[in-house]
């Protein structure tokens, strides 16, 4: 039984797909010299809904990055996309980083920024207004946008949870 559930696990991890979003070098002084350390921000996502977020930090980049995908694995979520978009306008908050999601029609593309951009194109949202507002910190960006499409609900949820059809939910 535990073997089938390993299979199932790599199965569905080996389709995710990665992107750096940020590498930071940093140094820590000591009566040795200079001690260089790396710390890498990851998204992964599926591009059909599923996206994480993972940080890792290691003296050596390959480390470094072998763990913020680690560190990513553990943090995926399941977005909503409704015909290659977002169901509707979401804010998100993470720290003094500040995003903005809005749906948009076919063919618009992902007009967002660098972190945004990223987190969204792995989450397999293909049109789509964004705006990041507040801290350009990539790391707040990130976890903002992640909290944003956290927020996001899901048309047919909502209105199976009301009793009523879909087409009543966007009537009124």
């Amino acid at each position: 039984m535990a073997d089938k559930r390993n299979k199932q696990k790599a199965v569905e991890t080996s389709e995710l797909k990665e992107k750096l979003v940020s590498l930071n070098r940093v140094a820590k002084v000591t009566k040795g010299g200079r001690t260089f350390s790396f710390s890498a921000l990851i998204v992964l996502g599926d591009g059909n809904g599923r996206v994480g977020q993972g940080l890792g930090k290691a003296r050596d980049v390959q480390e470094c990055i072998a763990k913020a995908v680690d560190d990513a694995r553990k943090n995926l979520i399941q977005v909503p996309i409704i015909n290659g978009t977002v169901p509707h306008e979401q804010k998100g908050k993470y720290g003094a980083g500040k995003v903005l999601i809005k749906p948009a029609a076919d063919g618009t593309g992902v007009i967002a920024g660098g972190a945004m951009r990223a987190v969204l194109e792995m989450a397999g949202v293909h049109n789509v207004l964004a705006k990041s507002q507040g801290s350009s910190n990539p790391h707040n960006v990130v976890k903002a946008t992640i909290d944003a499409l956290g927020k996001l609900r899901d048309p047919h949820e909502i209105a199976r949870q009301r009793g009523i059809t879909l087409q009543k939910l966007f009537e009124g």
